[in-house]
Order: C-alpha cells, then sequence, then structure tokens
C-alpha cells in the first residue's frame, strides 16, 4: 500500500513550489495512490507514466496490460513509434474487462513531422485514435518543430540520403492542432522538443495554448530554466528518457550511465529504493511527469512505487549538481536544419 503525505509548512521548498504553482493533486487509483497534476484545461494528467518509445510489438501490448494492473494511468505514445496498434488491442482488452475504465486513462500520442500540413494534421490524428481504438486523446503533441516531406515514408530522404524537409513552420500547424480540440479529438495539445523561443512564438499566435511540453530531462540534462520558463506560462513539463535510455540504439561505449552513477547510491540506500526510483522520485518531487519505457513486469512495478518516501533539500540540490548538461537524444542528424531546437540554451 502506497501513500502519500501532502506536507502544508514543512518538507523541501522545492516540493512546495512546484505544489503551488502547478496544483499538485492526489487520486486514488485502485488502492494505489497516484499523484496528478493539473493542466490548464483542468484534466488532471498522473506524475507517473508509461512511456512506450522502443518498445517492440509483442511486447508493447503485455507491458500495457501490467502497467493498467500496477495502477499506472497515463500511457505516452508516438504515430513514428509503429506500436499503437498493439498498444490500442491491449487498451481494448482491460477496457472491455471493466478492470479499468478509458476516462480513467491520460492517454498522449503525437504529430509526425511528415504530417505538418495543416490540411494533414487531422488525417494522422485519425491514424493514431484508429491504431489506438480511441475516440478521443488526452493530449496531442507536435512532436518536433520541424517538418519532414508529405508522403508515405516516417524518414523521407533525398537521392543523397539525407533527410527531405518540408519548408511548412510550426506556426502553421498550430491553428490545426487548435481545430483538433474544437472537435473533440483531444482534449488538450501540446509541444514536445521545443525550446523556449519556438514556445514563445507559439503562445504569441495561440488561441488554444498549448498545455504540455515534452522534452528529455533526467539529472544529467536537468532542463532547469526551460522547467522554470514552462511553469511561468502555466505549462506542465513532461520528462521522457527520464533514466538516460541506456537502451538507445546509437548509444555508445564512452557515454555516461546514469543509473550507474555512484553518487545516486547513498541517497538510494538512505531510502531503501533504488538508483532508479530515485531519479524519477527527482522528477515528480519537481512537478514534472515522468515516463519511463520498460515491458519488464519487475521494472514496471518499481518505477511506480516513488510515492512513499520523499527526498529532502539537500538531497533535490545534490541531485541538481548533476548536470552535465548531456542528451541522450541530440538528434544529430537534424542539426543543420534551422528549426533544430537545442542551440538555443533552453
Amino acid at each position: 500500500q502506497m501513500c502519500i503525505r501532502d506536507r502544508q509548512s514543512t518538507g523541501p521548498q522545492e516540493f512546495r513550489k512546484a505544489r503551488d504553482s502547478l496544483k499538485l493533486h492526489y487520486t486514488n487509483v485502485i488502492g494505489v495512490m497516484a499523484k496528478s497534476i493539473t493542466l490548464k484545461t483542468g484534466q488532471l494528467m498522473p506524475l507517473l507514466g508509461l512511456g512506450t518509445w522502443k518498445s517492440k510489438p509483442g511486447e508493447v501490448a503485455a507491458a500495457v496490460k501490467t502497467a493498467l494492473e500496477l495502477g499506472y494511468r497515463n500511457i505516452d505514445c508516438a504515430y513514428v513509434y509503429g506500436n499503437e496498434k498493439e498498444i490500442g488491442a491491449a487498451l481494448k482488452e482491460v477496457f472491455d474487462s471493466g478492470k479499468v475504465k478509458r476516462e480513467e486513462v491520460f492517454i498522449t500520442s503525437k504529430l509526425w513531422n511528415t504530417f505538418h500540413n495543416k490540411e494533414l494534421v487531422r488525417k494522422n490524428i485519425e491514424s493514431s485514435l484508429s491504431n489506438l481504438g480511441l475516440k478521443y486523446l488526452d493530449l496531442y503533441l507536435i512532436h518536433w518543430p520541424h517538418a519532414f516531406k508529405p508522403g508515405t515514408e516516417n524518414f523521407p530522404k533525398k537521392e543523397d540520403g539525407s533527410i527531405d524537409y518540408s519548408d511548412v513552420h510550426f506556426l502553421e500547424t498550430w491553428p490545426a492542432m487548435e481545430e483538433l480540440v474544437k472537435e473533440g479529438l483531444t482534449k488538450a495539445i501540446g509541444l514536445s522538443n521545443f525550446n523556449s523561443k519556438q514556445i514563445e512564438q507559439v503562445l504569441n499566435i495561440a488561441k488554444v495554448q498549448p498545455s504540455v511540453l515534452q522534452v528529455e530531462c533526467h539529472p544529467y540534462l536537468n532542463q532547469k530554466k526551460l522547467v522554470d520558463f514552462a511553469a511561468s506560462k502555466g505549462i506542465v513539463v513532461t520528462a521522457y528518457s527520464p533514466l538516460g535510455s541506456a537502451d538507445r540504439p546509437w548509444a555508445k561505449p564512452e557515454d555516461p550511465s546514469l543509473l550507474d552513477d555512484p553518487k545516486i547510491a547513498p541517497i538510494a540506500k538512505k531510502h531503501n529504493k533504488s538508483n532508479a526510483q530515485v531519479i524519477l522520485r527527482w522528477l515528480v518531487q519537481r512537478g514534472i511527469v515522468a515516463i519511463p519505457k520498460s515491458v519488464n513486469p519487475e521494472r514496471l512495478k518499481a518505477n511506480i512505487d516513488i510515492f512513499d518516501f520523499e527526498l529532502d533539500e539537500s538531497e533535490m540540490d545534490v541531485i541538481y549538481t548533476f548536470n552535465k548538461p548531456w542528451r541522450a537524444c541530440p538528434l544529430d542528424r537534424d542539426r543543420e536544419h534551422p528549426l533544430y531546437p537545442f542551440k538555443e540554451e533552453f
């Protein structure tokens, strides 16, 4: 049985700040206290979710079913991951069983780069909804700020093998995202992998405001300035690769290994938790939604078991000092694109 104490006058300043500015809430889900955060739309988004990037067909359905049984109520998907159909089959099985209702699960998907043309935006969300077997999404994000040439390939190539980009700007795409909300295809919209200047551009034209920003975030890339900027605009941050994405296909032997960092071990030992649990706790205690990916039942269980302890202010501060900054997903392929988001400081 997990429990949470909501401290009113004591506890880490970081936790109180995040709680007060972003309205942290607690919802009871099948005996598991799952902490949630309130979006601009009034929706509750659970602070711990299941990531599905790199989850292979044949494994992802079992992971989704196990996660929902364990009390997960936040599933992060994307068209380009290529596994939404299998996720949809798992969701249908669970919803049909009556154990969990559709409205109890927060489900996200993302607009892929080949669908940035305003007339293609609806087509892409409809593909995701069809694959997932859903009538609506809780959140739909623009996956990257830059666009690829539309067509049947997710990664269209020129003759020289380089990516065939489109010159559609994300400011042309955003009004089509807003239409999806009006039509009831998604409850909220947001951005992924956008920097502060790009977010500001969207905010300047938005009739429907972005509710969420999804970016890579972990102790080696703590994103403090970007998280503070987002909070100042009422935007909730979701952390992808929160544990450093050790299984990323382009990993190099010399890359740092976050989960093996010896500086985390004393904190983990003190709380009788794993390094991964401490990292996830550090994120959610900042008011950041974490979406670790796993298909391993034991790890799925451990990842959500982070609401029965609290890091004190000194422990939070120690983990802040790990910042390198280092990216697991630098997207070097698109570095020369004018809308490449990671050249800015934040």
